[in-house]
């Protein structure tokens, strides 16, 4: 069987050659049939809906057994129905550049963004840059593993605090960095568990594509899921550069959040106590 290995410009050329044919502005509605003609369907500049009753468009892909093709022409035989490729009668068989997963691959997609923000890929200063951007993220996406090795004990029903424990985490809605510092305490239950842990818990959680909110939360009841204490909270404080380098460009604005569980809610004596420690410890710097 003969294969064409198709490239992102090929896909890009044919996209631009279909909107012209059929007269697609970007005030249009357009439905991406799953999961490929999804991917097709943001290169198209228009609006995309989720469901194709709404749209004025249908795409896809590629045209393979025509099966799809008939069956959403069956149920929705007003819409216009739009292919990009189709197989033709010497089988070949058509590789999209989406479909590849290698590392090459995954740098051309590098590149091709760094193309559509204006970039030069090609300039000295970027002709790495794909490389050591994939590099950097997978490094920061892959926190080490941890076990939550927990000792036994009695008699400790005392707040164990830990302050200023530093973390970084990306927005998921701009993957831009937010920052700060974490402030947890727990009262133990007849176990508690090493210092260092209580920072790797933070660590593990935040380096993700997250939101603030998220963490405190994950954070407080995985502590809490763990240790079985009698009371857990939570805070952290933190830069959100998508709020510093864009939109109302604030700087040395922070978010704080918190999660407070068991005794750090029920109880107001204990509350007060964790948020005057970390209250008068630096006023939260």
């Amino acid at each position: 069987m003969n294969t064409v290995e198709l490239t992102w410009e090929d896909v890009l050329a044919r996209i631009e050659y279909v909107k012209k044919k059929y007269k697609i502005t970007n005030s249009k509605k357009i439905y991406g049939v799953p999961k490929n003609g999804m991917i097709i369907a943001g290169f198209f500049g228009c609006k995309i809906v989720h469901n194709p009753e709404e749209a004025d468009f249908i795409v896809d892909d590629i045209i393979d057994s025509g099966k799809t093709k008939k069956r959403f022409k069956k149920l929705f035989p007003k819409k216009k129905f739009i292919k990009l490729f189709e197989k033709d009668k010497k089988n070949k068989w058509i590789n999209f550049p989406y479909e590849k997963n290698t590392k090459q691959d995954h740098e051309d997609l590098i590149v091709r963004l760094l193309q559509v923000i204006g970039e030069d890929p090609t300039r000295e200063g970027l002709l790495d840059t794909p490389r050591r951007y994939i590099e950097a993220f997978r490094e920061f996406l892959s926190p080490p593993e941890f076990n939550m090795t927990t000792f036994d004990v009695e008699n400790t029903d005392e707040m164990i605090v830990q302050l200023d424990i530093p973390f970084y985490s990306f927005c998921e809605h701009h993957i831009l960095p937010f920052f700060g510092k974490g402030y947890i305490a727990y009262v133990p239950n007849k176990k508690i568990v090493g210092l260092s842990k209580l920072a790797r818990s933070l660590e593990t959680f935040s380096r993700r594509l997250q939101n603030q909110e998220r963490i405190t939360n994950q954070v407080a009841q995985f502590l809490q899921d763990s240790l079985e204490p009698q009371g857990v909270a939570v805070v952290l404080k933190a830069r959100h550069m998508c709020m510093e380098m864009r939109g109302v460009k604030t700087s040395d604005t922070n978010t704080i959040t918190s999660k407070l569980l068991g005794s750090f809610k029920k109880d107001e004596r204990t509350r007060a106590e964790f948020l005057n420690l970390i209250g008068n410890h630096r006023n939260l710097v």
